[in-house]
């Protein structure tokens, strides 16, 4: 949270110096809007290749692969990215087209099974709620090993993160709002396992209150 401030108090710093500095508007915004963008590659690069160290693709199915490939084209753009699995299917091959240079990485493919024979924490319900509407639940689930407080800043990084890729900025232009729902509507989901959650439903459901009314007739 703490680089997202300074991030934040940079992008605002530079927001009231540009005017000042430079007389043209067009230009100002035009600047404003790049160093934005450069932000926002660099914090999806460092993203991904924190993924390439500790993290692993469950498959190299054709869905896998593309569902991956659609995260990745989100972040840097289309036509930047190719992924190619491996000719063994024990890794898949990452290359991202930058401004200034290409970047390559290995993704390994680690099967649930196969996880070095250490399975992962299972899944346990993680209902969430906004405090302005308590009854409105969206069904999510954590990692049993990932605290609900955790599964709660995680939930805050991955939403900031989401609205800075290029698929977030593309629904705020559409007119998104930046909202909960929408997040979790829209994010990837590949985006939520990173960090020890699963999205059962993109729809939150109204929560039900059990009440035991009088049986009907009478038992004798």
């Amino acid at each position: 949270m703490g680089k997202q401030l300074e991030e934040a108090r940079f992008l605002a710093i530079l927001q009231r110096v540009l005017p000042a500095e430079v007389p043209d508007p067009h230009v100002a915004n035009s600047v404003y809007e790049k160093t934005l963008a450069e932000i926002r590659l660099f914090k999806s690069l460092d993203s991904f290749e924190k993924f390439c160290e500790k993290g692993s693709l469950p498959d190299a199915e054709p869905a896998t692969i593309a569902e991956f490939k659609e995260q990745l084209v989100g972040n840097f753009g289309e036509g930047k990215v190719e992924v190619t699995p491996t000719t063994d299917g024990q890794a898949v091959q990452v290359e991202i087209a930058l401004p200034d240079h290409v970047v390559n990485h290995s993704v390994k493919v680690i099967p649930p099974d196969q996880d070095d024979g250490a399975a992962e924490a299972p899944y346990v319900p993680f209902p969430v709620a906004m405090p302005g509407d308590p009854d409105l639940v969206w069904c999510l689930a954590r990692r049993e090993n990932l605290g609900p407080d955790e599964a709660v800043r995680a939930l805050f990084n991955i939403q900031a993160e989401f609205w800075a890729t290029k698929k977030g900025q593309i629904l705020q232009r559409d007119g998104v709002d930046q909202s909960f729902s929408e997040f979790i509507s829209n994010v990837p989901a590949a985006a939520l396992a990173e960090s020890g959650i699963k999205r059962y439903h993109k729809d939150p459901e109204t929560l039900k209150v059990l009440v035991l009314g009088e049986p009907e007739g009478e038992i004798e």
